[in-house]
């Protein structure tokens, strides 16, 4: 064995290693589970606490400004929403590890609330191990569905749909 195959093999032990700790010191939330605290300011420096969203469905979908799926969901996000915000149905951003500045060019055409986690404050609680990932909430604050990486419209749409009302005291 060359020294070049020994490096890789270190480097490949190196990260299963890394993640086994970061697995270990944030749980990921699973079905079922209740939704752990969220309260965070806009850029506008408004509060946007999760507690307050019960009743709706809320998805939360954890983001950074530097990651392409990130980017590249938003669309499909932005158009579910705009779809389905009258059916007690919300959706929250929740910017990480993001100057304050790309956060606020990106958020010019995110029509949903963005918040800004400045101090990475929510990853371990939420269990967020990477971007994008979103945790669609029921009425009750209960994690029904988590999408880890990339999701698409239809994706979400299947998640949220069966747990929208017939009626919205809202609408």
């Amino acid at each position: 064995m060359n020294r070049w195959q020994k490096l890789v093999i270190l480097a490949v032990a190196a990260v299963v290693a890394a993640q086994l700790l970061v697995q270990r010191a944030a749980p990921r939330r699973a079905p079922g589970d209740a939704a752990p605290p969220l309260a965070l300011s806009d850029l506008h420096g408004r509060r946007v606490d999760v507690a307050e969203l019960r009743g709706k469905v809320v998805a939360v979908n954890f983001w950074a400004t530097w990651c392409p799926p990130c980017r590249e969901e938003m669309p499909e996000l932005a158009q579910f929403w705009t779809e389905h915000r009258g059916r007690c149905f919300e959706m929250l951003g929740v910017a990480e590890e993001s100057a304050r500045e790309d956060v606020a060019r990106m958020a010019a055409s995110i029509p949903y609330p963005v918040v800004v986690d400045d101090r990475a404050e929510a990853l371990t609680p939420w269990g967020v191990q990477g971007y994008p990932v979103t945790y669609v909430l029921d009425p009750q604050g209960n994690v029904r569905k988590v999408f880890t990486g990339e999701v698409s419209k239809a994706d979400l749409g299947d998640a949220v749909k069966p747990l929208l009302p017939a009626t919205c005291p809202e609408s």
